[in-house]
């Protein structure tokens, strides 16, 4: 993630809740969750976890989190949204380094993460070297688009994904059982001024160690 990424999700992040409904539901994580099978007691890395959307699912479901970021102002929403919730731990870092010890979790979730990291290969390896053996990693994302205001204004680093490219580099990363679907959901945007808008498919890949 690039300075000026991070710089954008420092500066959204007291509003980045709002956004974000405007992006997409509750059905992606869901639909995350599922795949990975979350059985509650059982420790889970959420990678870009922002403001805590993911977390907060798996905390209501009884599972511990490391929500990594690599916006401080991101995780200081995340601790006063959670102040009261002890199976929470928050970690500064970044995709490619991830301030977590070999096979660590149970499982590891991105959410609308990789499009945003420099180097999307490189952060899968990162967070299928976390993995337990015979955890899971999901990884919910956009299907590759050409919407060129998401990079200009949002900072994307990536216009969504091919499918075979993400089964790929799971694979590469020693990872089995790989698979991709369609989370049913579309992320949709609109540009600052109003005259483009966006409406992503978002898919859903997941693989075990």
């Amino acid at each position: 993630m690039t300075q000026d990424n991070k710089s954008y999700f420092d500066n959204v992040a007291p509003r980045w809740d709002e956004m974000r409904k405007a992006f997409f539901s509750e059905t992606v994580r869901e639909k995350a969750f599922s795949l990975a099978g979350v059985h509650a007691g059982e420790l889970a890395a959420d990678i870009g976890a922002g403001s805590g959307f993911l977390t907060e699912g798996l905390i209501g479901k009884g599972v511990r989190v490391i929500a990594v970021d690599q916006s401080e102002a991101m995780l200081e929403v995340m601790k006063r949204k959670y102040v009261c919730h002890p199976d929470i731990e928050y970690r500064l870092g970044t995709a490619e380094s991830l301030p977590i010890d070999d096979a660590a979790v149970d499982y590891v979730f991105a959410n609308m993460y990789l499009h945003h990291v420099d180097t999307p290969p490189e952060a899968i390896r990162e967070m299928a070297r976390i993995l337990k053996p015979g955890g899971k990693l999901v990884i919910t994302d956009l299907d590759t688009h050409d919407f060129a205001f998401l990079k200009e204004e949002h900072h994307d680093r990536w216009p969504g994904f091919e499918r075979l490219n993400v089964h790929r580099w799971l694979t590469e990363a020693g990872l089995n059982d790989v698979s991709i679907d369609c989370t049913g959901e579309d992320c949709r945007a609109r540009s600052a001024c109003g005259s483009s808008s966006a409406r992503i498919s978002i898919f859903v890949a997941c693989g075990m160690k």
